[in-house]
């Protein structure tokens, strides 16, 4: 398993932060390594056992379905591959006094044992880890702005 993980203080409670990453059709605008995604029914708001089809730029598969496994409101969303239990998505927002932190983190399959996980780290890894933390700070930039002005309200 290859293993990604990034974290990041944001300036605003963890229901704005935690409202934006509901929102999972607005993944690709901050989340840079995901082409889109879709929420199967997308009338119902996201909660344990909620399928999402995410199309990534990950090693595998491009499109997958993934549903979600752990919800709890303004705190933790995780998304586990439905047909691959071995590709995860895991968001974890904590309370910081007035703000919060974002914690997340990605695992993907990586065959061929060390070998192959030194190759996929070196191949693709060093750049999911900088991508990764380029989208929080887009993520942080959204929630902040979001909160301070009215202007991109729907985002």
């Amino acid at each position: 398993m290859a293993t990604i993980s990034a974290s990041l203080d944001i300036e605003s409670p963890p229901e704005d932060a935690f409202q934006l990453l509901c929102a999972v059709e607005k993944w690709p605008v901050w989340l840079s390594f995901i082409r889109s995604a879709t929420p199967v029914d997308s009338a119902a708001p996201i909660a344990a056992g909620s399928e999402v089809v995410l199309r990534t730029a990950l090693p595998g598969e491009e499109e997958q379905l993934y549903e979600v496994d752990q919800f709890i409101s303004n705190y933790h969303l995780s998304l586990v591959g439905a047909y691959s239990v071995r590709r995860r998505l895991d968001f974890r927002i904590e309370r910081k006094t007035s703000r919060a932190r974002i914690h997340v983190k990605l695992d993907y399959p990586a065959y061929g044992g060390k070998l192959g996980m030194m190759v996929d780290h070196w191949r693709n890894g060093r750049r999911l880890e900088r991508v990764l933390d380029e989208a929080l700070v887009h993520f942080k930039h959204l929630v902040e702005y979001r909160a301070n002005d009215g202007l991109l309200a729907d985002f």
